[in-house]
């Protein structure tokens, strides 16, 4: 799987979905591994959109990141999965995860409902082999590495992503990078700061990050300049191809970049001047 996957994808949020077959054939010429696919809350139905991604190309993986646990019935996504498969072999990786509490009024043992929803993918016959799990803390790290092929950490530092490949053994380790591929820190800034806003209100994101290197107060809306630099470098391609060869030597087996611009513009420029850098 690391093979195919490569050392670096491309991560493309929900804000993305009109362009996004566009997004990812390019990514595929590029020669990034894998698109990973933001989804937020969305009801996914079948996977239907990550089928027509996997026909519209040829060798890149598709990946769902994540189908969130609360809006989506994992008998549906099994069979989702299934004529997938079928039809496109393994270039379909499916990430699941709870997503944060402050986004569904029912979240409630977020623990027990992963275990729950894992044993129905299990029943339903989706391989362990093909779930990725998206994970934050030591308890459900360890669980990704001892129930799916791996674990997805979301918008963490290098320090986390060490911790995380303790946890998860030789389970695959995939974290997304955030990044602004911009050498101007003021510009540069502002871009990370519009794309934080939503997460410096959200307790697992923030409090995992306090408990790698920050302060409360450094977290709090809008973020300090360390914090900010910390979850969202910028630079130059170059500067940042050496940022996720950092992610790599902290234990990463592939990184899912997400470029990100003012406003949620158009993120390929920046994914090609990284792709000239990386390879």
């Amino acid at each position: 799987m690391t093979a195919r996957l490569g050392t670096h994808g491309v991560w493309l949020a929900p804000q993305h979905t009109p362009s996004l077959t566009r997004y990812v054939q390019e990514a595929e010429d590029l020669g990034y591994g894998a698109a990973w696919i933001g989804h937020g809350l969305a009801a996914l139905g079948e996977l239907e959109e990550h089928e027509a991604l996997l026909a519209a190309t040829s060798t890149i993986t598709v990946a769902s990141a994540i189908v969130n646990m609360w809006t989506n019935e994992p008998e549906a996504v099994a069979r989702g999965f299934h004529r997938i498969a079928d039809r496109h072999g393994d270039r379909f990786l499916l990430g699941v995860g709870v997503g944060h509490p402050e986004a569904v009024a029912a979240y409630q043992k977020p623990y027990a409902k992963v275990v729950e929803y894992l044993d129905r993918l299990d029943e339903a016959g989706v391989p362990r082999k093909s779930i990725v799990l998206a994970a934050l803390g030591p308890k459900t790290l360890k669980l990704a590495g001892e129930r799916t092929l791996g674990a997805a950490p979301y918008l963490m530092p290098t320090a986390h992503t060490a911790q995380a490949r303790e946890l998860v053994g030789d389970g695959l380790l995939v974290p997304e990078q955030t990044l602004v591929v911009e050498a101007d820190p003021v510009l540069a800034r502002a871009a990370a700061r519009e794309f934080l806003d939503l997460y410096l209100g959200l307790r697992n994101y923030m409090g995992t990050l306090v408990k790698h290197g920050l302060t409360e107060q450094e977290v709090a809306r809008p973020g300090s300049d360390r914090m900010i630099d910390l979850v969202v470098p910028f630079g130059t391609p170059e500067q940042l191809a050496q940022r996720l060869a950092e992610q790599v030597k902290a234990g990463a087996d592939h990184v899912g970049i997400q470029v990100v611009t003012r406003d949620a513009g158009d993120p390929m420029p920046g994914y090609r001047a990284l792709a000239k850098a990386l390879w």
